[in-house]
């Protein structure tokens, strides 16, 4: 919610209890939010008072009173009413702006600081001022969670996604256990996920797993989720953090049938994702010469696919496969003719299995490019 509205949603509750009409000017007279039947007050007579000493004063029938920040005036309450009554209902006026704003620069203040944090761009000693400041702790358990939002068709569609992701995701997390959330792109929500002593990341992914579900439902919004691995101290955080980003990219090439992905549970996935471009390609051309495995059809690697979750077994995979053990063979052999590997073997298996997710990998980048 925008200054603005904080603002005006006071004034208008206020105004249907006190029955008081109201006005928020900038310290220059500029009208920042009024009630219905409110007349602001000439703007050159609030910026004389706005740059007074005094903190309140009668003008005809309204009383003025300054919003103060840390302080220092911020804006010019007027509620109408010179009697005693509209002095004490524009005094609690003031407080509750006070303490709403102050509240609304607090949230903006940490939403930037854990941006910040997340993307290395603060020092050990900002990070430690900051937080005391912030009132948030310096050690304790904690992990990032990512949560990436399937964009809309539109752009307003996918502002609406993410809003509705948010505010779900507000309602599951909330600052007083520990929990912040903010964003640092547009098409990603981060939780940063406060735990307990005993807790670990059977409860990341017990939230993370309940988040997506929630949000598919509810929500109505297609959900990826991430963590990293969780740290003991408020600046290892971009740590966690970048992991969380690596297991949501390796979840996209190797995984994209699982909506939750683990950074400890990446396997060798991680390992080629960490691999340079060059040492990639120079892999896939000792393997495969001048084949393409691009090439190889939807067919085939939906029947490798179940060979190798069943470990090889060729009787297996047939009967899953509804086919006769021939055409299996068939398959394979067929397979081995272009790429040279017989998957039948162990080695040929492996050797395929990780030439396969280099591939999909260096598909990744050139999409990504």
């Amino acid at each position: 919610m925008t200054t603005t509205q904080i603002i005006n949603s006071c004034l208008e509750e206020m105004c249907a209890i006190s029955r008081t009409q109201f006005c928020v000017q900038d310290l220059n007279g500029n009208i920042v939010a009024a009630t219905a039947e409110m007349a602001p007050v000439d703007a050159a007579m609030v910026s004389a008072f706005a740059h007074s000493a005094v903190d309140s004063q009668i003008i005809g029938t309204s009383y003025l009173l300054k919003v103060l920040d840390e302080g220092e005036p911020l804006y010019v309450l007027t509620a109408t009413g010179s009697s005693d009554y509209t002095y004490m209902v524009g005094r609690m006026v003031a407080g509750q702006l006070r303490s709403l704003l102050a509240a609304n620069k607090e949230r903006l203040d940490r939403g930037s600081f854990f941006q910040n944090l997340l993307l290395d761009n603060l020092l050990a000693v900002d990070v430690h001022n900051r937080a005391k400041k912030l009132r948030i702790a310096g050690s304790e358990p904690r992990a990032v969670i990512i949560f990436d939002i399937e964009s809309g068709s539109t752009p307003a569609a996918a502002f609406e996604a993410e809003a509705a992701a948010v505010q779900m995701l507000s309602g599951l997390f909330s600052t007083q256990s520990g929990d912040y959330l903010t964003e640092v792109d547009e098409h990603s929500v981060i939780l940063i996920k406060s735990l307990s002593s005993k807790e670990d990341y059977e409860e990341l992914e017990r939230c993370a797993v309940t988040a997506v579900d929630m949000l598919g439902a509810e929500a109505m919004v297609d959900t990826r989720a991430a963590y990293g691995t969780i740290v003991g101290e408020l600046r290892d955080l971009s740590k966690s953090y970048k992991e969380a980003r690596m297991a949501m990219d390796v979840g996209q090439i190797f995984y994209a049938d699982r909506k939750v992905l683990s950074y400890n549970e990446l396997g060798i996935g991680r390992l080629i994702y960490q691999l340079p471009v060059t040492l990639c390609r120079m892999f896939l051309r000792e393997i495969f010469g001048d084949y393409d495995p691009a090439l190889i059809d939807q067919e085939t690697l939906a029947t490798i696919r179940t060979f190798f979750e069943n470990n090889l077994n060729v009787s297996e995979t047939s009967r899953q496969l509804f086919i006769h053990r021939n055409t299996l063979v068939y398959r394979m052999e067929k397979l081995q003719k272009v790429t040279g590997l017989d998957i039948r073997t162990f080695d040929d298996a492996m050797t395929f299995r990780i030439s396969l997710m280099v591939s999909e990998y260096m598909k990744f980048l050139e999409r990504k490019e």
